[in-house]
Formats: C-alpha cells, sequence, structure tokens
C-alpha cells in the first residue's frame, strides 16, 4: 500500500525549518528556512528592545552624552555663553530686591529660551549644557577608577582566594565603613589650601567617588569569579596548561560583563548626584565652572522671587539619573535569562 502524502519525517523536518525528504540532507542546514543559533548579544538586545521605558531611558542618555560633548558648538549656535552677564544696572529686572525680579517666568523670552540667573544674568540654558558635561566627566571618570579597580581586585580574590581574598575583602570592609560624605568634605578642603585649581578639584572628587566605590563592583566580581572558577570551562583551560592570567583574561572576563555594563549604568547616575552634591555644600566645581549642584545651591536664595532657576537644574538632575536608572533596570533584565520580564 502506497502512501501519498508526505511521511511524517518530512512534515517534522518543515516544520522545523528543513527541507528535503529527509534530516541527513546537507542542503537542510543551508536553506533560507534553517533554524539559526543567537547569540547572547542578540537575544539581550531583542530583550531589551521589547522594554520601552529602558529604550527612552537610553535616548536620553545618547541626547545627555551629546550635549555635553558638544556644549560649545550648541552654544555657539544658541547665542549665549554661560559666563556672559546680561544684567543692565542695579535696578534691572535682575535685581532680587525689585518688586518684578526677572519679569515673568524668570526672564524666558526668545533670546533666552530657559531665563537667566538672578544679579549675574547668566543664561539658564546654557548653563544646565555646560553642567551636563561636568557631571559627565566626573561621573565617567570616576566608575571607570570604580571599574578598573573592582574588577582588577575582584578578579584577582576570588580567583586566588587565600590569603589575597582575605587581604582584598578586608581591604572592601574597611573603607565601606568610612564616612564618604564627611572624608570628602575633609580631603577637599585640605587640597583646596595646596592648590585651589580647577583641574586638581576635578581630580580630587574623581579620586573620592571612585576609589570609595569601587568595593560595591569588587564585592560582585568576587562572588561571580567564585561561581565560574569551578566551571568546566575552567578546568578545561587549566588541565590544557593556561596561565592564571590567561584563565582570567579569556575564560573568566567574557563572563563577567554583562554585570559589569549592569555596574556601570547604575554607578553613574550615583556619582553623577554625588558631584551635585558636593557642589551643592560648596566643596565640589566652583565658578565659572557650571554645575547643577552649584546652580541649585545658589537658586535656593531666590527661590521666593526665582522658582523657574531651582526648578530647571533640579529637573535637569532628575531626568539624567532616572534615565540612566531605568536604562541599567532594562539592560539587567536583559542579561539575566532567569527574568520573565
Amino acid at each position: 500500500m502506497s502512501i501519498s502524502g508526505p511521511t511524517e519525517l518530512e512534515v517534522v523536518g518543515k516544520e522545523d525549518g528543513l527541507s528535503g525528504p529527509g534530516l541527513d540532507d546537507p542542503s537542510a542546514d543551508t536553506g533560507p528556512g534553517a533554524i539559526q543559533g543567537r547569540s547572547l548579544t542578540s537575544i539581550a538586545w531583542r530583550r531589551l528592545r521589547r522594554d520601552r521605558l529602558a529604550l527612552a531611558g537610553g535616548v536620553v542618555i545618547v541626547l545627555f552624552v551629546l550635549a555635553a560633548i558638544f556644549a560649545g558648538p550648541i552654544t555657539a549656535l544658541y547665542g549665549q555663553d554661560y559666563t556672559q552677564s546680561n544684567n543692565t544696572g542695579p535696578h534691572s529686572l535682575l535685581d532680587p530686591l525689585d518688586s518684578m525680579p526677572l519679569g515673568a517666568f524668570g526672564g524666558i523670552s526668545a533670546t533666552h529660551w530657559l531665563g537667566v540667573t538672578p544679579v549675574t544674568g547668566q543664561d539658564i540654558f546654557a548653563l544646565l549644557i555646560y553642567g551636563a558635561r561636568t557631571s559627565l566627566i566626573i561621573a565617567g571618570a570616576a566608575t571607570a577608577l570604580s571599574l578598573v579597580l573592582g574588577v582588577t581586585l575582584g578578579v584577582a580574590a576570588g580567583y586566588y582566594r587565600g590569603w589575597a581574598d582575605n587581604v582584598i575583602s578586608r581591604t572592601m570592609d574597611v573603607l565601606l565603613s568610612f564616612p564618604v560624605l564627611l572624608l570628602s568634605i575633609s580631603l577637599i578642603t585640605v587640597v583646596s589650601f595646596i592648590s585651589n585649581t580647577e583641574f586638581v578639584r576635578f581630580g580630587v572628587i574623581i579620586f573620592v567617588l571612585g576609589f570609595f566605590g569601587w568595593p560595591y563592583i569588587g564585592r560582585i566580581v568576587r562572588g561571580q569569579v567564585l561561581s565560574l572558577r569551578e566551571k568546566e570551562f575552567v578546568e578545561a583551560a587549566r588541565s590544557l596548561g593556561s596561565s592564571n592570567f590567561r584563565i582570567m583574561a579569556r575564560e573568566l572576563a567574557p563572563n563577567l560583563v554583562g554585570p559589569i555594563l549592569v555596574y556601570t549604568t547604575l554607578t553613574i547616575p550615583s556619582n553623577i548626584l554625588g558631584e551635585a552634591g558636593l557642589s551643592y555644600l560648596g566643596i565640589g566645581v566652583t565658578p565659572p565652572t557650571s554645575s547643577w549642584g552649584q546652580m541649585i545651591s545658589d537658586a535656593s536664595q531666590y527661590v521666593q522671587v526665582d522658582p523657574i532657576y531651582l526648578f530647571l537644574p533640579g529637573l535637569a538632575l532628575f531626568i539624567a539619573v532616572l534615565a540612566f536608572n531605568l536604562f541599567g533596570d532594562g539592560l539587567r533584565d536583559a542579561l539575566d535569562p532567569k527574568s520573565t520580564r
């Protein structure tokens, strides 16, 4: 008895994307409907694209970075400089003692899109653009310092264990017990007496935020390495005669990319807030360098007569931190194979 329809093997093969009468047909693996494996990167990107909040945060981050990089050309096209004063006299619209200190909405006009600051008359939009550059430089450099120290020492502690692990882990415990804010105030105050240049202040702020932040990523990396070092691929590399450095660089490091990326996106906003807090207290960057924290500190003196001045840098700080946090949460879910979001 003959069978006129396709065999079960052919049906299964077609459902699985294979062609031909059998599964051993070499053309089955190269046809247009052949099953193709996806890399972890493509899977993570596919999951990240479904998270609209994370994508929105990523778009804001890109705009934030572009504004910081091209602050000079942007303000040149805008026609206002952040150091330029627009005050015209002691009783002008910029005088906080005037009955109408800045006119309607803090002096917003076609010339000054977001208004001007009281007394000094600096353009707020230009200040915000250059403040983004200050925040990005300090937060990015501090995060990079934390990554270098944390990843290097965390891998060493998790891989070698023994006395190396004990020394590094106890060092992390000691650093985590320091009151970072008080130590920052003391250190920056002492250094400012020696040299009060802006470059030195930038360096001290970056050092404080980065050096006292590396134990967090160090603990994460150490825990990951303690688990990875017992995996079969590490044992195989060790049995083939690979050196410890090669194993850490070629076998362990690629498996740490996910946690490091997530940590980076969640640490940058913390450092942005740290820089803003130090500048708000008057121990961060100083004028004429623009800073969102410094703007908030100045605006608090004129909140009753010009609330717009306080609202705008606070809003910029809020949006930047929220964007990084949303993108970091989405990236963490996309890289976690156990996540159901």
